[in-house]
Formats: structure tokens, sequence, C-alpha cells
């Protein structure tokens, strides 16, 4: 493929210079989209609008369910305003569209003339190729007929001590899970109890299932691209899987049948999805169109969004790489969508990816991105699988930390269409451990809900530390977090213990005069505040390794600069003339370091 580029760009930039007007119109079109206009009358294409939505206003909102209705109402609020002119134009003319709020943009397609004339548009920003991509595939993927299991656990859900955080009385009960892949055998033994759409004896989808899926993809080699040509159809109106990767990764988070089958890590938990994929091809579009229903899930018609029906958490198994036509500003838009998600307090799993063992192959949407928690591939003997991507991440100019977590990921018994079972090797298959264990998590834990940044700090600093003797720059596998493992294998006891114990409130000691530590968990700045503007105090920080940063003399109160800090835990300590009166622990979750 890679002999293809230069006459690809040369013959773009003559189409961009012989047809756009003059002016800078020509620099909002993708030059994908120019290309893919010299074999066809017609081209798919987003039409991203020049109106922005603030929503750092969400960043204070505690209450989970309030965060995201704020989202959702700012960004279509924005929507409506901004698009209402475009649509107006489209209408007149007779072409078909379809309206997004998660990212202010429009979905079409249009010949070359209407696309010139979009792009001249003052309210247009810019026009992006929406391609059809493909999943990737598995390293092992075999299924096999049901059988017995006698109440054996399976080893993956084993490994990240799930069952003892079962023995705690934590089973996921009260959270929604929620799964963007292939589509779902909603009524497979291990997963019809946990469906939120079923309540023993009836079926309600409104609201717990959506599909994106509105036309065949071409690239599949049907000879007619007609709904019959899949096994689902589109549009459907309850869960269906046309491929059996959803199946798959949706028991690893919840599933289970009784005491014969236990494959889930929270088989407490509730689940709804998305059918983001036509047999394993997805688009930046329907990527989104399953976004932004887990942000506000309608029911089947697509009508009246509820933000309160949103889920907890998305398990995402798909990329969109540039090599198959996911351009840069395509990932660039993924990436504002998934901002917009965190914003409305719903925490993102995604798989790092089965590129194998090179330092940086971790290069796709949605895995590369900060708001994103990527999740590497480990066997049973916690050693990184050979297919597992690697980090770091080098996207816009900076270079972070990918993956975030392993999790087991080799030869992983889950669920699959028709009533079976089978084993699947893949970054898909460890993500959906992670999934399930924010399900515990939360169960455990409610007062986490909602707060991404700070869910992310404690399944990192309680996961088992892994090291390695791959040498990626800036994070090598001697150091810890390092680009082989990130912060380790996952660990659903200890971060539910690390949340329990470190998020009480800052014990008063019994003498001397104790000093209110907050916010915490903190980002840009603590503040030490004493009821005594007289008193004199010193105020030490260190990391959990016990390294000093920073030691403070204070008098009565004073705001500390954290900006600096690293995302992760610290201990605090209060001497007063020597002696120390106080302790506690601090979460830093500043995402810019």
């Amino acid at each position: 493929m890679k002999k293809f580029l230069a006459p690809f760009f040369l013959l773009s930039s003559f189409l961009v210079s012989a047809f756009l007007p003059e002016g800078n119109e020509h620099e909002k079109i993708d030059p994908q989209v120019i290309a893919q206009l010299t074999d066809k009358p017609t081209v798919a294409v987003l039409v991203l609008m020049n109106a922005d939505t603030d929503l750092s206003a969400a960043s204070a909102i505690r209450d989970k369910a309030s965060k995201g209705q704020f989202v959702f109402s700012s960004l279509q609020k924005t929507a409506e305003r901004s698009q209402a002119a475009l649509r107006n134009w489209l209408d007149h003319r007779k072409i078909n569209w379809q309206s997004f709020w998660i990212a202010n943009l429009l979905a079409i397609e249009v010949d070359e003339p209407t696309l010139l004339q979009i792009a001249a548009r003052a309210d247009v920003k810019q026009i992006i190729a929406n391609p059809w991509v493909q999943m990737e595939t598995l390293p092992e993927w075999e299924s096999e007929q049901t059988e017995f299991r006698g109440g054996s656990i399976e080893w993956g859900v084993e490994k990240i001590n799930a069952p003892a955080v079962w023995e705690l009385g934590y089973r996921g009960e009260g959270i929604v899970v929620g799964g963007q892949d292939t589509g779902y055998d909603w009524q497979h033994p291990a997963l019809i109890n946990k469906y939120r759409g079923w309540n023993g004896s009836d079926a309600v989808h409104d609201y717990n299932w959506h599909d994106a899926i509105h036309q065949i993809n071409p690239l599949n080699g049907d000879s007619l691209a007609l709904p019959e040509n899949n096994p689902c159809g589109l549009d459907v109106t309850e869960p269906c899987d046309d491929d059996g990767h959803g199946t798959h990764t949706m028991g690893t988070m919840t599933g289970s049948d009784g005491d014969t089958q236990q494959i889930g890590v929270a088989p407490g938990a509730k689940w709804i999805a998305c059918r983001n994929m036509e047999r394993g091809w997805g688009k930046p579009s329907t990527y989104i169109e399953c976004f932004e229903w887990f942000v506000a899930p309608t029911n089947l018609s697509g009508e009246n969004p509820d933000p309160n029906m949103a889920p907890h958490v998305i398990n995402n198994s798909w990329g969109c790489p540039l090599i198959e036509g996911c351009s840069a500003t395509a990932t660039e838009l993924m990436e504002t969508v998934v901002n917009n998600v965190k914003a409305a307090g719903i925490f993102v799993v995604v798989s790092a990816g089965n590129s194998g063992k090179n330092c940086g192959s971790i290069d796709d949407p949605a895995a590369i991105f900060e708001s994103s928690f990527s999740i590497g591939a480990t066997d049973s003997r916690d050693s990184i699988t050979s297919f597992s991507s690697r980090g770091p991440v080098i996207y816009n100019g900076n270079t972070y930390l990918k993956p975030n977590v392993v999790a087991p990921g080799q030869s992983v018994r889950s669920s699959f269409p028709g009533g079976y079972y089978g084993r699947a090797s893949g970054t898909s298959m460890a993500g959906p451990h992670v999934a399930g264990l924010v399900a515990l998590l939360l169960n455990a834990v409610p007062g986490l809900s909602g707060n991404v940044n700070l869910i992310s700090t404690v399944i990192e600093q309680s996961a088992q530390p892994l090291f390695s003797g791959d040498g990626c720059t800036e994070f090598p596998g001697s150091a810890h977090p390092n680009a082989v493992y990130g912060y380790g294998r996952v660990d659903a006891l200890e971060a539910i213990k690390l949340a329990e114990t470190q998020l009480s409130d800052t014990e008063v000691p019994e003498t001397g005069a104790a000093l209110r530590v907050f916010p915490n968990p903190a980002s840009d700045y603590l503040v030490i505040e004493s009821g005594k503007p007289e008193a004199k105090f010193q105020f030490e920080l260190f990391d959990y390794s016990g390294r000093p940063m920073g030691t403070w003399n204070i008098q009565g109160s004073e705001v500390i600069q954290t900006a600096h800090l690293p995302r992760g835990l610290y201990v605090y300590r209060v001497r007063q003339e020597g002696a120390m009166i106080q302790s506690g622990k601090i979460f830093s979750i500043n995402t810019k370091r």
C-alpha cells in the first residue's frame, strides 16, 4: 500500500486545486474525500460544524446523572442552533442527512458540486471522510459445544481476583455496562438474565439496545448490498450478533449461567448495547452514533433521549486505522467524541490492539486517546502476549503512557452466539475484564460513579506492577509504569481496598489543631486550612513510594499548587513543633502529567 501514497496525494492536490473555489475552502476538505470522487459519483462524508461547546463546568458536577444531563443538554443545544441552516439547505435539495450532537456534525452522501458548495459555507469547519474500516483479526478464535463446567470460574476472572470481591458481597449490582461491538446474542443462557431489557418474562429493548448499522458494507464482498446479506439484517430492533465477537466480550464482562458457567467478572451487573460494525466492518459514523446513544439512550425509534439511562462504563474493541482510510482529521473528531463521553461521567475502556511487540504499536483510535483507558493483554503467567500492542503513544506532538494497564487476554473462554462457548485471544478479550472490574468497583464504592479520572487512578494504583526487558523510550520495561504493562495487571480486590480505605475522610486527631486538606482528589491545587489563624504547621508531601515531593511551612491556611504532580496516590504528614499530628492520603488526578 505504501507505494501508492505519493500518487494518491499528488492526485488529491490536483483535484482540490482544479475544482475548489479560491480561498481557504480547500483546507476544509479531507484529501481522502477528493480521492474517493475520482472513481464514483458520490462520497460519504462527515460535515463538522464551526460551533463548539464548553463542557468545562461538567468536571465540577459530582452526581453522575446531573453530569450526564448537563453534557447532553449543552451539546444538543449547540448542534440544534448551529446545524439548522445547513439542514434546511440540504432539505431544499432533497439530500438526506443524519445529525449528531456528541460532536457537532452531520453525516451525508454528496456529489462533487454539492461538496464544493458545502465547503464554501462559513458555518462549516471541516469535511471528513467516512470510510468503512475493518476490525482486527483475533490471534485465536475457537468455538465449542456447550459443556457443563461444574461451577468452574474462568482463569482470567480468577487472575484479577474477582471471586474475592464477590465474597465481600459485590458482584456489580446496580451498575450498567455498555458494549459497543458486532452485536450480542441477548438470549444466550449466560447473558439473558444480565440484559437490562429482560425482566425474566418479557423483553423491553427501548433504551437498552441500538443498531447503528443502516446499510450493508460493500467491502464485505456480497454480490448485492441487500439487507438479507447480513444474518441480523439492518436497523434491527433487538440485540443480534452478526460476527460473534461482541457476544464473547459481553460474557467476560457480565456472563454467568447459574453455577455452571462462571465466565463474567461482574455477574451482578446489567448490560446494554449498540451494534457498531457490519460483520466486523464499521465507519466513524457508526462508532460516533453508538457513543452518542450511550450518553443519552433512546427508544427504538431513536426518540426521547434520556441520559439517566446511560451506562457507567463502555467496552470498546474496535479500531479506526489510518491505513484503512481513517484520516488524521477523523482521528481528531473521534477524540472529541471520546472526550465528551468522558465529560458525561462514563468510563471508556478500549482494547490496545493486536499489532505485536514493537514499541509504539498502539497507534489506532480510540486506544491512542488520553481520555481512553487502554488495555493490553497478558497470559496466565502474567506475561505480556506476543500480539499485545505496546506504547508509548505519540499523538499531536505529545508522548504519553499506554497501555494504562493489562488484563488476561490469552485463550479466554466466554459466550458464543447460539448458546455456545469458545476461546479467543486478543486485547479484545483483555478489555472486558477491566470493564467488569469497573462495575465491581462502583458497586463497592458508589461515590466513585461519574468520576472517570479518579476511577482510572484507583485501578492504576492498585494494579500489580509488572516489568520487562523492553527498552521503549521514556517508559522502559524496567520502570513502573512502563510501555509494555502500563501500571500492571489489574486486581479487583486491591482496587476496592484502595478505594474504600484511601478515599475515606481524613481522620481528625484527638489532640492538636487539625487541618482540612482538600479537594481530594486534587488536580491543580490543594488547600490546607486550619481553624486557628495563628497556628503554625509543617506540611510534608510524599509520593506513594515515599519520595519527598515538597515541604511547606504554613500559618493558618495556604494554597499549594499541585498541577505539576503526576497522576497517582500521595501521602501527606502534618507536624507541629516537630511532632506529627495528622496524616492522610491524597489522589492527584491531573491528566496533563
